[in-house]
């Protein structure tokens, strides 16, 4: 027969879960479109195109991180900020989709360098995407 063993006397270390913490208070949805609560812009994860000219021995202004080892594409890691990168609008977390009509998103590290150093005119296809940018930083070192 089964014997129910008494908490107290279970063998076992005890796991204390944390505080009980209340949900927000809740808003009916006609109401959440202009509440503060609710970022309803979601624009800002749609595709953009960046249009960058780079004289001669320039920098471009921006770091890049992974790859096709990493499964996850090409992010911006780094903006120079007041540089041109900068000031065209890109910024860290996002997704380079395309850079002058080659597709980025399943393309070596080394080769998407070489692609952004030799070029003078960068017509680029990004879009924000911080959760596989965050996800590409837990994966990789670099």
């Amino acid at each position: 027969m089964d014997q129910k063993i008494p908490y107290d006397d279970y063998q076992l270390p005890v796991v204390f879960l944390p505080s009980y913490e209340c949900p927000p208070v809740w808003i009916p949805p006609q109401e959440r479109i202009h509440h503060p609560d609710y970022n309803n812009e979601l624009s800002q994860f749609l595709p953009r195109t960046i249009m960058l000219k780079k004289p001669p021995g320039a920098q471009l202004g921006f770091n890049i991180r992974g790859g096709k080892a990493s499964q996850l594409g090409i992010f911006i890691s780094k903006v120079v900020p007041d540089s041109d990168a900068h000031r065209a609008g890109l910024q860290e977390g996002d997704q380079v989709l395309s850079v002058n009509d080659v597709d980025f998103q399943d393309i070596e590290h080394s080769r998407a360098v070489e692609i952004l150093k030799t070029a003078r005119e960068i017509l680029m296809k990004v879009r924000y995407f911080p959760y596989n940018y965050q996800r590409q930083k837990e994966r990789t070192v670099h």
